[in-house]
C-alpha cells in the first residue's frame, strides 16, 4: 500500500508575548491509505497540535506534510481549502454544528459547499443515516438528540464527500461509554470500507480498537504500536490489555 500521509521534520512552535513555545519537533511519520492510526499521550504532548497541522487546519513552522502526493504545507489558502473540503473529513469532542439548521441540511452542507449535485448528495446523506442508524432524526434541531446521536450526524457530515482520511480529535471525549462504544463501532465500518482515520485520544479502549498506536510526549513520538487490524469485538479485551501494557512501558 502507499502513503496517502507523508510527515519529514514537522515542527510547530508558537510566539506569545515574545516567548516561543516548540509544541512539535522534528516529527516524521508515514499514515498508509486505508489505515486507523490513533495519537496518544499526556496532556500538553502536541497530539491536537499535530492532527490540525497535518491537516491544514494549521500552519507548519517548519518541515514538510504531504497528503495523497501533494505538498499541502506549501499551499495557498484557496487549494488548501479545496482539498480539505473534497478529500478530508473532521470529527472533534466539540460537535460543532449549525443551530438554525436541523440534522438533516448540517449533514449535506459541505456536499453542498463543494458544488456537488444536490439529489446525489441527498441521496448520500440518507444512506450515511441510515447506515449510522439516525435516519429518524434527519428534522430534528441539533439541541433536541442525544450526545451519541449528534456525533453519529457528525460522522455523516464528515464522510458526505466521500474523504479519503477523516481526522479526528477526541471524538468519544464527551460520550458516556455506551455512546463512546456505537461512535467507534461506526468508525471502524467506515475504516473497514476504506477510509483512513487519524484520530487523538486519552482512551485506551478507543485506541485499541486502531491499527497502529503512535505515542507523543513533548513533542516527540516516542513508540509506536502495530496493532493490525480489529476483526471482531471479542478481541478487544486482549488488545485493551496488549495497549495498556505497552502504554505502562513508554511511561504512561
Amino acid at each position: 500500500m502507499s502513503s496517502i500521509i507523508s510527515v519529514k521534520d514537522l515542527c510547530k512552535t508558537f510566539s506569545l508575548k515574545g516567548y516561543n513555545n516548540e509544541v512539535l519537533k522534528n516529527v516524521s511519520l508515514e499514515m498508509e491509505e486505508g489505515e486507523f492510526v490513533s495519537v496518544m499521550g499526556p496532556s500538553g504532548s502536541g497530539k491536537s497540535t499535530l492532527l490540525y497541522t497535518v491537516s491544514g487546519m494549521d500552519s507548519v513552522t517548519s518541515g514538510s506534510v504531504s497528503f495523497g502526493g501533494k505538498e499541502i504545507s506549501a499551499m495557498k489558502k484557496k487549494e488548501l481549502t479545496s482539498v480539505r473540503l473534497h478529500e478530508m473529513g473532521f470529527i472533534f469532542q466539540q460537535m460543532y454544528m449549525m443551530k438554525k439548521l436541523c440534522i438533516f441540511d448540517n449533514i449535506v452542507l459541505p456536499g453542498y459547499q463543494a458544488g456537488k449535485d444536490r439529489n446525489a448528495v441527498n441521496s448520500r446523506a440518507t444512506e450515511l443515516m441510515r447506515s449510522l442508524d439516525i435516519e429518524d432524526i434527519g428534522t430534528r434541531e441539533i439541541s433536541e438528540v442525544s450526545g451519541g446521536q449528534l456525533q453519529r450526524a457528525c460522522i455523516c457530515r464528515a464522510l458526505i464527500n466521500e474523504p479519503k482520511v477523516v481526522f479526528a480529535d477526541e471524538p468519544t471525549g464527551a460520550l458516556n461509554s455506551k455512546a463512546a462504544n456505537e461512535v467507534m463501532k461506526q468508525l471502524r465500518k467506515i475504516n473497514n470500507s476504506g477510509t483512513g482515520i487519524m484520530m487523538v485520544t486519552h482512551s485506551i479502549r478507543v485506541a485499541a480498537q486502531s491499527d497502529r498506536v503512535i505515542y507523543l510526549v513533548d513533542g516527540n513520538i516516542m513508540g509506536e504500536l502495530c496493532m493490525g487490524r480489529m476483526q471482531s469485538d471479542e478481541e478487544l479485551a486482549q488488545r485493551d490489555q496488549t495497549l495498556n501494557s505497552w502504554l505502562m512501558s513508554q511511561g504512561w
